[in-house]
């Protein structure tokens, strides 16, 4: 196993200088985005797939420094029904993935995508219960329909560059948890995997050994992430919570260190 960072967290700082203290701290792996939410100030597939000096040049800059790029990412929603949107988060997937080929990097990091409710929807729809019944049959339309033929084609895509792409289980997204990371799995195959992202599955009420068992050889990548639920928020407003992240007082959970949301032990537990 390698300890490594996500560049994304320096994105104010020159790569240079970012793989400089990477290197001072004794980490040994990289993560760098390339498109979608976590943007592309490090990699700049649009670009470097037409320019091979440069890519080799960036290659180069973390070859000589010792460092290994455990991942290229490229969050995004590619299913997201308005075209404006979804075109271009697909490309970052299939950019993503070419732009990993050519550094000899054999995983991405992404998100499943979440659709609309139904044909000519423009925004998506994150279906969290199956009662009334049309939410059942949205959720149903969304994996026949869009989800399953989308990832068949990206998936066999990726095969056929010889990458795999790791599915981080993120709420608002059609895979969010173990259960529906795995239906995803089977039904496409063994080039869809996860990134295992802690902190999403707290708040969620995730038992987290018994989900790493569970998920076995599915984990692609890891992000060391954790998360504080608040006792008294939660008790009063439950965890699905939508008071925005600057209000951290009034939240029922929020994003934190490793340890500061939850203790050594459960993080023993976790990296064992």
């Amino acid at each position: 196993m390698k300890v490594g960072v996500f560049t994304a967290m320096f994105r104010t700082h020159a790569f240079d200088e970012v793989l400089d203290y990477v290197v001072s701290v004794g980490v040994d792996a990289v993560e760098i985005p390339c498109g979608g939410y976590v943007g592309d100030t490090h990699c700049k597939p649009a670009q470097l797939l037409n320019d091979p000096a440069a890519t080799a040049a960036l290659k180069k800059a973390i070859d000589q420094r010792g460092l290994t790029i455990s991942a290229l990412s490229a969050h995004a929603n590619p299913l997201h029904p308005n075209p404006e949107i979804g075109e271009p988060h697909r490309q970052y997937v299939i950019n993503a993935i070419l732009m990993a080929e050519k550094l000899g990097v054999d995983r991405i990091v992404t998100f499943s995508g979440c659709p609309g409710g139904g044909p000519g929807d423009m925004t998506p729809n994150w279906v969290t219960c199956p009662w009334p019944p049309d939410f059942s049959k949205t959720m149903e339309w969304q994996w026949s329909e869009v989800l399953l033929p989308y990832w068949e084609k990206t998936a066999k895509f990726a095969a056929d560059h010889g990458v795999k792409v790791a599915i981080e289980m993120h709420p608002g997204f059609c895979v969010y948890n173990p259960g529906t990371m795995l239906k995803l799995r089977k039904a496409i195959g063994p080039t869809i995997g996860c990134n295992f992202d802690p902190s999403h599955l707290f708040w969620q009420g995730v038992d987290l050994p018994t989900a790493i068992r569970t998920l076995g050889d599915s984990i692609l990548h890891f992000h060391a992430k954790d998360t504080r639920i608040d006792p008294l928020n939660a008790k009063l407003n439950g965890v699905l919570d939508m008071t925005s992240y600057r209000d951290m007082n009034e939240r029922s959970w929020i994003f934190r260190t490793v340890g500061y949301g939850h203790g050594e032990e459960t993080w023993r537990d976790i990296v064992s």
